[in-house]
C-alpha cells in the first residue's frame, strides 16, 4: 500500500479531504460565511450579505436569493465550493419535557415528535427532532431537553448546497451557537464556573428566552414571546423588564447575562432597568457592539469587523468546542446513545474520532504494518537474484580479462625483449600528454586568434603556430595554455607582424601577428617554408609527417580565421 493511498484512506476516515466552512443565518445581519483559525483563536474569513428571513414562519423566505449570496460570498473569499458546509439557524423549538426511566429511545423519540407536533410551525412541515438527557430527575422521571427544524427547510439547504458543488454535514440552532461562543471567547467565563448558577436571557425581535445554567448545564428553558418592533423609544425596556423581573423570580442565581440580538434593545440599557440583587453583566450582540468578539486576520474588511455574530462565531467552532451541549440536526435523533468524539485539532482542521473510527484506523494500521513487513520477504529474494546476476557477469568479465593478460604475457615471454607493462604504459602516457594538450588548447583560444600548426610529439615536445589580430590574444593564449599544461616549459619563441609594411602599422589598419609557441629547444621552421608546407600536405593527406601528431587545418582550432 502506497503512502499516498494510506493517506486517502485515513482522510476519508476522519472526513478531512474538504475544507470545512460555516453560515450563519442571523436576523437583523443577514446571511455570514466565516472560518475560525482554531490554532490562533481569530476569525480567518468572513463575509456577510443581507437576507430576509420570515421570523413568523422560521425559514428564509428566498432560497434562489440564498444560493446566489452563498455562491458569490464564495467568490468573494476566494473559497472553492467543494467544502463541507455547517449552517446556524435562528431556534425554532426549544423545550423540556419529563418522560418516565422505563421508556426507551424510540417511545422517546416518538413522545417527542407528538409534542414538537403541537406546534403551529410544524403544522406545515415535518419535523426533524433532537433531545438530550438532562441528568436531571426526581423518582421515577427523567427531564429530557428537546429542539426541532423543519425537515424541508433542511432538504433546500442541502439542495442548494449540492447544486454549487458543497456538502451539508450540519444544522445547528442558534440557542447552543451562542452558548458555545459565549464560552469560546470567554464572554461568560466566570458565569461557566463549576456549580455556578446563572441565568442567559437573550431578546430578540420577537421577545426574550430565559436559559437557567449551572456551570454549563442547562438546567431549565423559559420563552416569553413579545412584538419586540411594535414598541417605540424606551418604552419596549419597561415592557421587557416588567415580564423579566417577574420570570426571574421563578429561576434564582449568582448571576445574570443579558445578550441582546436585535438592534431595537440595548442590552446595556436593558441591564439598567432590571432590579435584581446579584451581579448583572451584558453583551451587545447587535449594532451596540464597541468591539468584536474574536481577533480577526487582515483579510477580514474593516466594516464587517463588528458585524461578526456570536451564532456564526458558535457555529464555525462547533468541532474545536468542549461544550457540553451539542445539536447537529443531521445526526441521529438519538443523541443519548451517540459515541464520545475526542476532537483532534491540527492545523486548521479539527478531527472527530469517535470509538468506531479508531478502531478502523487500528485496522488499517495493522494492515500497513503487515504490508511493511511483508515487503522485505518479497523484495528482497528478487533484489538479491538481480545482484547475484550482475556479480556473475562481473566474474564472467574479471575471467576473460584474466585470460587476455596470460595471452599478452605468453607473447611477451616468446618475443623476449617486448615488456607489456611499460610499452602499456608508454601509450597511455603518449596519449594523456596529447589528450592534455587537446584539451588546453580547445579551452585557451580566444575569439580574435586561430590556429595554422600544431604538432604533440611522443617525447612531450608541442609546437604551436597561429595568428592573431592582437598582441593581447597571443600573450592570453600562451598565458592559458602554459597555466593547463603544467611542467612543459613552454616559451613564446616567435611573435612578430605578417606585413613589412610600416605605413600599414601606422595607419591604424587591421595588422596580424604571427606567433610560434614551443618547448623544442631548436625553434620548428616557420609555416611558410618547405618542410612546413610539407607536413600541413601530409596532415591534410592524413599520413603522419615526422613525430608530429594530428595537424587538423580544417578543423575549429586549426583555421585562418578566428573564431567568432
Amino acid at each position: 500500500m502506497s503512502g499516498n493511498a494510506i493517506s486517502d484512506f485515513l482522510e476519508k476516515l476522519t472526513a478531512g479531504s474538504r475544507p470545512d466552512v460555516f453560515l450563519s443565518v442571523t436576523p437583523g445581519v443577514g446571511l455570514e460565511m466565516l472560518q475560525v483559525d482554531y490554532a490562533n483563536h481569530t476569525v480567518k474569513n468572513y463575509a456577510v450579505r443581507p437576507l430576509a428571513y420570515n421570523e413568523s414562519l422560521r425559514e428564509i423566505s428566498d432560497m434562489e436569493e440564498f444560493k446566489r449570496i452563498v455562491s458569490e460570498m464564495f467568490d468573494e473569499l476566494k473559497l472553492s465550493p467543494k467544502c463541507n458546509v455547517t449552517i446556524n439557524v435562528p431556534t425554532v423549538l426549544f423545550g423540556s419535557i419529563e418522560m418516565s426511566l422505563m421508556l426507551g429511545d424510540e417511545a422517546i423519540t416518538g413522545a417527542v415528535t407528538s409534542e414538537v407536533e403541537q406546534s403551529y410551525v410544524f403544522k406545515r412541515h415535518d419535523p426533524i427532532v433532537q433531545w438530550r438527557d438532562s441528568n436531571i430527575g426526581t423518582g421515577e422521571n427523567r427531564k429530557l431537553f428537546y429542539s426541532a427544524v423543519q425537515q424541508l427547510v433542511v432538504e433546500n439547504f442541502s439542495n442548494a448546497l449540492t447544486e454549487l458543488g458543497a456538502a451539508l454535514v450540519g444544522v445547528e440552532m442558534s440557542l447552543v451557537s451562542s452558548l458555545r461562543a459565549l464560552d469560546y471567547t470567554g464572554l461568560a467565563a466566570e458565569q461557566m464556573k463549576d456549580n455556578t448558577t446563572w441565568n442567559l436571557l437573550t431578546v430578540s425581535s420577537i421577545g426574550y428566552t430565559l436559559v437557567s445554567m449551572v456551570g454549563k448545564q442547562i438546567v431549565d428553558y423559559y420563552e416569553e414571546p413579545i412584538a419586540v418592533k411594535s414598541y417605540e423609544g424606551d418604552e419596549i425596556y419597561n415592557v421587557i423588564s416588567s415580564s423579566a423581573q417577574i420570570t426571574l423570580m421563578s429561576y434564582p442565581a449568582n448571576h445574570l447575562l443579558i445578550v441582546s440580538d436585535t438592534d431595537s434593545v440595548s442590552a446595556e440599557m436593558l441591564a439598567k432597568n432590571l432590579n435584581v440583587d446579584y451581579a448583572i453583566e451584558y453583551v451587545e450582540n447587535n449594532k451596540f457592539k464597541r468591539k468584536e468578539f474574536l481577533p480577526v486576520s487582515l483579510d477580514v474588511l474593516p466594516d464587517n469587523i463588528l458585524k461578526i455574530s456570536l451564532q456564526a462565531i458558535g457555529s464555525a467552532i462547533s468541532r474545536a468546542s468542549d461544550f457540553p451541549f451539542t445539536c447537529n440536526f443531521l445526526s441521529s435523533s438519538e443523541v443519548v446513545t451517540v459515541e464520545e468524539a475526542v476532537k483532534i485539532p491540527v492545523g486548521e482542521n479539527v478531527y472527530e474520532v469517535t470509538p468506531t473510527m479508531a478502531r478502523l484506523i487500528s485496522v488499517a494500521a495493522v494492515i500497513v504494518l503487515a504490508v511493511c513487513v511483508g515487503i522485505p520477504f518479497v523484495v528482497l529474494p528478487q533484489v538479491q537474484a538481480k545482484k547475484q546476476a550482475e556479480l556473475d557477469e562481473l566474474n564472467a568479465s574479471i575471467q576473460q580479462v584474466e585470460k587476455q593478460i596470460e595471452k599478452l604475457k605468453e607473447e611477451a615471454e616468446m618475443q623476449g625483449k617486448f615488456s607489456i607493462k611499460n610499452e602499456i604504459m608508454k601509450v597511455l602516457a603518449n596519449n594523456r600528454v596529447k589528450l592534455m594538450s587537446y584539451a588546453a588548447i580547445g579551452e585557451s583560444v580566444p575569439a580574435e586568434l586561430w590556429l595554422t600548426y600544431f604538432s604533440a610529439e611522443d617525447d612531450g615536445k608541442i609546437t604551436i603556430k597561429g595568428g592573431s589580430n592582437t598582441v593581447e590574444d597571443v600573450y592570453l593564449f600562451f598565458k592559458n595554455v602554459k597555466d593547463s599544461l603544467v611542467n612543459s616549459n613552454l616559451k613564446l619563441q616567435k611573435l612578430e607582424m605578417i606585413s613589412d609594411d610600416v605605413d600599414e602599422f601606422v595607419s591604424n589598419l587591421p595588422v596580424t601577428y604571427e606567433f610560434e609557441i614551443s618547448n623544442v629547444s631548436a625553434p620548428a621552421k616557420p609555416a611558410g617554408d618547405d618542410k612546413g608546407k610539407d607536413a600541413k600536405a601530409g596532415a591534410a593527406a592524413g599520413q603522419p609527417t615526422g613525430k608530429a601528431a594530428n595537424i587538423v587545418p580544417d578543423s575549429k582550432l586549426l583555421s585562418d580565421k578566428p573564431i567568432n
